[in-house]
């Protein structure tokens, strides 16, 4: 690994007919060889899942049924876009989802795929490491960073849009070993991200809700910031009070 700047890149982002990467088929597949110079090949289409496509993901990204009819099936287009990505470091925001419905579907249609070994960049990982947007989803990311929009919520102007973001996120590193390394240890959140007390700070978020939520499967930035959390009330003391609801009735 050497400087950023001299490095391939490779983005990647799929819509899909839901968010269960082994059970959801890819329905839109973008991705795009970049350096920081330029991008230096793109690759789009959609994808015929041959299964029926939830209302609920058809309202996120827009494209239906209808849309897909007479489109390659996902066995016809995985050669080339593994080629592609080849053994580039994969960049995407919320990259391991994209990561696993590749795979699935490489699985799925018995092609060889070594997608899962690849070394990613995860950008909502680095946004919360830079801390400093409101919130860390990629429309915001683009308004806060000024980046001039790419049109409706599809797989290529969403490649494209993370390239830029990418670009500013990275502006403090000078090389991929210090990127890497920066990414090794869990971030810590100042907002909760979902749920019901999303956008609450966590210290004013009810210890009962923090720990149920612990035990949830989260991300490693999310565990660690509720686990962080009880530990410095268990620290501050009234922890056995704060856990209580009725001790205000």
């Amino acid at each position: 690994m050497g400087l950023l700047s001299q490095e391939t890149f490779v983005c990647l982002d799929c819509e899909s007919t839901g968010l269960d990467p082994a059970k959801d088929r890819a329905i839109e597949i973008a991705v795009a060889r970049f350096n920081f110079d330029e991008i230096l090949e793109q690759f789009e289409t959609l994808i015929n899942p041959e299964c029926d496509i939830p209302k609920t993901s058809q309202d996120i990204h827009k494209i239906s049924a209808d849309m897909l009819q007479g489109k390659p099936k996902i066995a016809d287009i995985l050669p080339e876009l593994l080629q592609m990505i080849d053994s580039h470091i994969l960049v995407g925001h919320g990259i391991g989802f994209d990561i696993a419905l590749v795979a699935a579907e490489a699985s799925r249609s018995q092609i060889p795929s070594q997608i899962k070994q690849l070394r990613s960049i995860d950008t909502l990982r680095l946004a919360r490491l830079y801390g400093e947007s409101p919130t860390n989803s990629l429309e915001r990311l683009r308004q806060h960073f000024n980046i001039a929009p790419e049109g409706a919520h599809r797989a290529m102007s969403d490649v494209v849009v993370n390239i830029e973001v990418f670009k500013y996120l990275t502006r403090s590193f000078k090389t991929t070993e210090e990127l890497f390394k920066a990414l090794e240890k869990p971030i810590r959140l100042k907002t909760m991200p979902l749920g019901k007390h999303k956008g609450r700070r966590f210290e004013e978020i009810p210890l009962e809700y923090l720990l149920w939520a612990e035990r949830k499967d989260f991300d490693q930035d999310l565990l660690f910031s509720i686990r962080s959390e009880i530990k410095n009330r268990r620290r501050g003391g009234g922890f056995e009070q704060s856990a209580n609801p009725f001790t205000t009735l």
